[in-house]
């Protein structure tokens, strides 16, 4: 995982956790509750064609109009969703 660890942090705490919880907020109002979906199963595969979208297509404005993935020194496309 190249370093990479997995940090608990407390829930809905937006000062310690605003990037998670701004990502969160930004899956629901754009992916989740975008459609309607036909089961989790067809649902859970688009997740992964949207978070390819969310981190190497879509310009964000915190990063100046740069794609996130044009700022990492290596690709992620690990990161997954965590709704369920």
């Amino acid at each position: 995982m190249l370093g990479a660890k997995h940090k608990r942090t407390k829930p809905y705490t937006p000062k310690h956790n605003g990037k998670v919880e701004r990502y969160n907020r930004i899956l629901a109002e754009e992916f989740l509750y975008s459609r309607t979906w036909i089961s989790e199963a067809e649902r859970s595969a688009a997740v992964a064609v949207w978070n390819v979208h969310y981190n190497y297509h879509r310009p964000h404005s915190a990063a100046a109009g740069q794609l996130p993935a044009s700022r990492a020194p290596v690709g992620v496309t690990n990161v997954m969703a965590s709704y369920n």
